[in-house]
């Protein structure tokens, strides 16, 4: 998905041109580990920003690399919580795959039966499949989220639209056409369904995907909550040089929030690698199933959670995120055995060479 007017930009997916290349190993066959960290620098300098962390496990085996054009902060760039914008969707198909393989749920439950018990029910009903699959119907973003944002357009425009607001403009929606037929990215989606699954299971959504993915894979330095400049990254502007205020998601916790270290992304990226020994093995195994393509045109098809793209050597999973002022790529390869995250502290902006950088990286 392109970059859309909303402040923010959720995914942004490798240009049809294809990503850039990144430069071949040196002649002279170096040994692998080398090999590896020749790459992951050549990725991090490539990327234009205050911050870059490039995370890449092989087999296994991580090398992390960082640098950019900041002086060093006081923490490891490696040792801090970025923010990862849209990626969080990931967690989140995680969580109601885990929430259906134990029989909670079965996925095709009507969100607003869930939302609002005495509703009357609908003829054709947006389901909480529909919603983390794009196919709701719904738009990116409520219809009045522009208005109430204007105030904090350039700090913080979800931060007023709170999660009451979001569940009512759901409930007053009337899709264009009939959920199930038709692909439309929605952060509004992914957010209503987040509400959905807390409301079903009367549990808050951060304890709810504390307790059933974070607990279990042991990611102790995920976070839906920014603490402060020593444990997070301080994002920029596009100018790379004016600091962003730390993100506040208002109502859109399920589609956002998620902040992490690169060492816990990896986890969280190397149990999809290898679902056989997590506790949520058959979840892990779920979310890799294809279950759409996303229309004509496109090469790529949807899971319950990833954009999956054919290569010589298997298909690969991925999801971008961005906010105001980072962005972040997770991604894994089974068929080569790796896992990438790549997090950065600037604004995406035309021609930003982050993503199609991290997306050749992968796919090498």
């Amino acid at each position: 998905m392109t970059t859309r007017p909303a402040p923010w930009p959720g995914d942004v997916l490798p240009s049809a041109a294809g990503p850039l290349p990144l430069r071949s190993a040196p002649p002279d066959g170096p040994a692998d580990d080398e090999a590896v960290r020749w790459r992951l620098d050549a990725a991090v300098g490539a990327v234009d920003a205050p911050d870059v962390v490039f995370a890449l496990s092989r087999h296994g085996r991580r090398t992390v690399r960082c640098g950019g054009t900041a002086p060093l902060p006081p923490v490891h760039r490696a040792d801090l919580r970025y923010e990862i914008g849209s990626a969080s969707k990931t967690f989140t198909g995680l969580l109601l795959a885990r929430l259906t393989q134990s029989g909670v749920l079965s996925g095709g439950e009507p969100a607003a039966a869930l939302l609002d018990p005495g509703r009357p029910a609908s003829r054709d009903p947006v389901t909480l499949a529909h919603l983390i699959t794009h196919t709701s119907g719904l738009p990116a973003l409520p219809a009045d989220f522009f208005l109430r944002a204007l105030p904090s357009w350039r700090s913080n425009p979800y931060a007023g639209y709170p999660a009451g607001r979001v569940i009512d403009a759901f409930l007053r929606y009337r899709p264009r056409h009939r959920p199930g037929t038709r692909w439309r990215y929605s952060n509004f989606a992914v957010s209503v369904l987040g509400h959905a699954l807390a409301a079903v299971t009367a549990t808050p959504w951060e304890d709810l995907l504390t307790a059933h993915v974070l607990g279990p894979l042991r990611l102790g330095e995920v976070a839906l909550h920014a603490e402060g400049p020593g444990t997070d990254a301080t994002g920029h502007r596009r100018d790379g040089a004016t600091p962003t205020p730390p993100l506040a998601v208002g109502g859109f916790q399920a589609a956002g929030a998620v902040r992490a270290t690169p060492h816990d992304l990896l986890t969280f990226l190397e149990a999809h690698l290898d679902p056989s020994a997590s506790p949520l093995a058959g979840a892990l195994r779920a979310v890799r199933r294809p279950v759409l393509r996303r229309g004509l045109g496109h090469r790529h098809l949807h899971t319950v959670a990833w954009f999956q793209h054919p290569t010589d050597r298997g298909p690969m999973y991925f999801h971008c995120g961005a906010t105001l002022g980072q962005q972040a790529f997770l991604g894994f390869h089974p068929g080569t055995g790796t896992a990438l995250a790549a997090v950065c502290t600037r604004r995406f902006r035309a021609r930003d060479a982050f993503v199609p950088t991290a997306y050749a990286l992968l796919a090498e």
